[in-house]
């Protein structure tokens, strides 16, 4: 539907993927691993962080955000997509996709605000480590916690205010999912400010990220090149690598995503990037931050020694 006039009805129509026949199953058991694999490496991780007192310490907490908004992030996002693989009719009512939106955009806010702020933990260890145990206390994480959920949700709870006001008319959602900008181009109305404002809310998000990362990777490879201290190096390199390979995945998925959607004629580049920018750093976030942090890891591997002996 082309015409301004505003439509009653409270269905939107997905486009998702053109699939053919053959690769629909083989697509869908495929996001279903991806899935299946998402959610037991971040449960897993949660469960070992929560139970394991000896990991009840800052950096931990603050990567148990970054778990549960992995998990939130991509449950709202691909029990739907998997559902709309095998369905030729692809319908949700609006206040589900607006639903997915919300969810969605807070998962891309608040992983990087949660990054930085664990860039900061990794700061005060390794540039201030006797004053650490004073600065990142029980108070400082919950407040760097809520900061980080809060400051997220405000942001894209206005984003999508400015979407809600206007009227529609169209019903077709010209992505595999939904998000603030498939959502504003239903309607006909000027949608200037919800431009500008996009461009602010990207412009803040990434500025802050980028720039909170680069300060502190700066000073910590300051202080190690002044000091010059080869058990320092060590432990800014075990601490900082898997930190780092995270952020660097999640920000240039998310540039990609950003990019591709001022290039409408790549559709399903930008779909396939999207939901790599879900599902990916998801995926990797417990893989990585396990394998090269060390506390992590020996607990891990005492597990897995644990069930083997068991079950010898």
């Amino acid at each position: 539907m082309g015409g301004n006039s505003s439509i009653p009805s409270n269905m939107l129509e997905i486009e998702g993927f053109e699939i053919s026949p053959e690769f629909k199953y083989p697509l869908f058991f495929l996001l279903l691993f991806v899935y299946s694999t998402l959610l037991f490496s971040n449960i897993g991780v949660l469960i070992l962080i929560l139970k394991e007192k000896s990991l009840h310490q800052p950096m931990y907490f603050l990567f148990c955000n970054l778990s549960v908004n992995d998990l939130i992030g991509n449950t709202v996002l691909l029990p739907q997509l998997m559902a709309h693989v095998l369905s030729t009719k692809r319908f949700v009512t609006y206040n589900q996709c607006l639903f997915q939106a919300f969810h969605s955009h807070t998962f891309g806010s608040a992983s990087h605000i949660i990054l930085v702020f664990m860039a900061v933990d990794r700061y005060v260890a390794i540039c201030n480590p006797l004053r650490y145990s004073t600065i990142m206390t029980n108070k400082t994480v919950i407040g760097l916690s809520a900061t980080a959920w809060g400051v997220s949700i405000l942001l894209v709870s206005v984003l999508l205010g400015l979407t809600v006001r206007l009227s529609r008319c169209r019903s077709v959602i010209r992505n595999a999912f939904c998000d603030n900008p498939s959502l504003f181009k239903l309607s006909c109305e000027d949608v200037s400010i919800n431009n500008f404002y996009g461009l602010f809310f990207t412009v803040l998000v990434f500025t802050f990220s980028i720039g909170g990362i680069a300060a502190t990777y700066i000073r910590i490879a300051l202080i190690c090149w002044i000091k010059k201290n080869k058990e320092l190096n060590n432990k800014a390199l075990q601490t900082c690598a898997s930190h780092l390979v995270l952020y660097l995945i999640m920000l240039w998925t998310g540039f990609l995503t950003i990019i591709l959607h001022r290039f409408p004629n790549y559709p399903d580049l930008r779909k396939i990037a999207y939901i790599l920018f879900h599902v990916v750093p998801a995926n990797l976030n417990p893989i990585i931050y396990g394998l090269q942090t060390r506390s992590l890891r020996d607990k891990i591997t005492q597990i897995f020694q644990r069930k083997t002996v068991i079950s010898i």
